[in-house]
């Protein structure tokens, strides 16, 4: 309990420094509402699923990192720039690890849900089903991404974060391929995950 206490407060403070004078609200808030739903959500069901240590470690990870590209948006991350001058990048890479995470983020999430609530048995399923689900989130998330750019115009142009990159949403979901791939492979051969069911409450 303890260790989620402290992981609430380290977002609670990122979150205020992100909300702080950012590049533009708009944009703000439709970058870190997945993050505070998110938060939100795992907050609320506490008491009656509790996942591993290791996912929510994960989902806080993720969740400052849309927080962090929210406050500056993905193109003009400052990290991210000084990388893309050291190693010549033609744009700021940051988004990559945005989706990134897109994969890895979900990938634990649905993985301890589906075992844990023993909708699937099997691990072989649980990793496939995992994987399906967390391209179809990306897939989901680049379609909302055109509905903004149909309807905001001008402010979709920073949300998008395409830098002028014609293959933007190709990259941006095999990120998330690789993400999720990465930890399903990590799910499925760990002895500390997929063994026992994980912690559901009635």
């Amino acid at each position: 309990m303890k260790t989620h206490i402290v992981q609430l407060m380290i977002f609670i403070m990122v979150f205020i420094w992100s909300a702080y004078r950012p590049h533009d609200y708009p944009t703000w808030c439709l970058e870190v509402l997945p993050a505070v739903v998110g938060v939100v959500i795992l907050a609320c069901t506490y008491s009656r699923f509790h996942f591993s240590k290791l996912m929510y470690w994960v989902v806080l990870t993720h969740a400052i990192i849309l927080l962090v590209g929210g406050h500056y948006t993905y193109a003009e991350e400052p990290i991210f720039n000084y990388l893309r001058g050291v190693f010549d990048w033609s744009r700021n890479n940051y988004d990559k690890l945005g989706h990134f995470f897109q994969g890895f983020s979900p990938a634990i999430i649905t993985s301890e849900l589906l075992w844990g609530l023993q909708i699937v048995r099997g691990r072989g399923w649980v990793v496939f089903l995992s994987g399906c689900l967390c391209m179809a989130i990306s897939a989901i998330y680049e379609l909302f991404e055109w509905l903004v750019a149909e309807i905001s115009n001008q402010q979709a142009i920073t949300f998008l974060g395409t830098q002028g990159d014609v293959w933007d949403t190709q990259e941006d979901m095999l990120w998330c391929l690789i993400g999720c791939s990465i930890m399903l492979i990590y799910l499925y051969c760990s002895k500390q995950h997929l063994q026992q069911p994980a912690t559901a409450k009635s």
